[in-house]
């Protein structure tokens, strides 16, 4: 990546992944397996697509993991653990998408990587971004909004310093993960076509970059991770609320102080007392009772992504 006449400037986009089955989550599972078996429908001119199920053993078991999640596991500690059998199923298995994707942080790791994952939660299409700076990434959500408008599509930027985790994605110099839901675990719903829908128009970005084209500056609304929410619970660690009805399946809209967020077993409603209007999402998603997460908050606000275009040698 170099700066021109404020433009950015980055290489060409070579080699793309598509990762599903990062925690057997149907919509990717699916696609990534009709891919392995045609490709076809994700190869653009100039550049290597490469669908892969990343856990295939959990996928076998239909299971969100095995040992440890491996949407978790990219950490700088996991990847340079000495190897062997005694090491978690999602350790060995990080090290090894790491070796073939990677080295993580490296000139040689895979260009973009996308990461298709559902959600219990009513998030609609989401796309999820690593890195506010990353202005070929914002152009492209940019790109990919315009072209499934109206269909919603919103962007999700997980940057939070405490909050932000080590993704499987992350291996690529352009992490993009890709929510799509809600989809009850194990179970595939027709939502999946939004999936391959958005997919379609990012891979059509990437190659339209690669033959030259310029994108001009624009300005892209994301929704910033704020916090972590937990469920109330008692001394003894047990759950006493559950998500209002008043917040449930309303992702993305405004809680405001004084606004219901649960609602106890006995009857009592418990609010919203943050300091200002936030914008919830993965409210009451079902693997994140385990992570001890009822919903996180989210704040809108604008990036501007500069100018992009090719660099030239």
């Amino acid at each position: 990546m170099s700066t021109l006449h404020g433009s950015v400037c980055f290489e060409q986009a070579r080699r793309v992944a598509v990762f599903g089955g990062t925690h057997n989550e149907m919509s990717g599972v699916t696609l990534v397996n009709l891919w392995v078996k045609n490709g076809a429908e994700i190869q653009r001119k100039g550049l290597e697509a490469r669908p892969f199920i990343t856990n295939p053993r959990a996928v076998e078991k239909c299971t969100r993991y095995v040992d440890t999640d491996l949407n978790r596991a990219f950490s700088p500690e996991n990847l340079s653990a000495p190897g062997g059998d005694d090491l978690p199923y999602e350790v060995q298995r990080a090290q090894e998408i790491n070796r073939l994707f990677g080295p993580k942080g490296s000139p040689e790791a895979y260009d973009v990587i996308f990461d298709l994952h559902n959600t219990t939660s009513n998030m609609g299409c989401t796309l999820i971004l690593e890195n506010s700076k990353d202005h070929f990434n914002l152009q492209m959500m940019n790109y990919i909004k315009k072209a499934v408008a109206p269909a919603c599509c919103l962007v999700l930027l997980n940057e939070h310093p405490l909050l932000k985790y080590s993704t499987s994605r992350s291996v690529a110099k352009h992490p993009v993960g890709l929510e799509v839901g809600p989809q009850p675990q194990g179970v595939l719903r027709s939502i999946f076509e939004s999936m391959r829908i958005i997919l379609k128009h990012a891979l059509d970005f990437i190659e339209l970059f690669n033959e030259g084209v310029e994108f001009p500056a624009c300005t892209v609304e994301v929704f910033r991770v704020l916090e972590r929410v937990d469920y109330p619970r008692d001394t003894n660690g047990n759950i006493i609320a559950m998500v209002h009805p008043n917040l449930q399946d309303c992702d993305w809209e405004p809680l405001t102080p004084g606004d219901p967020m649960f609602q106890t077993f006995d009857g009592k409603t418990i609010y919203y007392q943050g300091p200002g209007t936030v914008y919830p999402t993965f409210i009451n998603e079902a693997a994140y009772y385990e992570k001890q997460q009822a919903f996180v908050t989210t704040r809108r606000e604008a990036l501007v992504a500069s100018t992009i275009r090719k660099f030239l040698h």
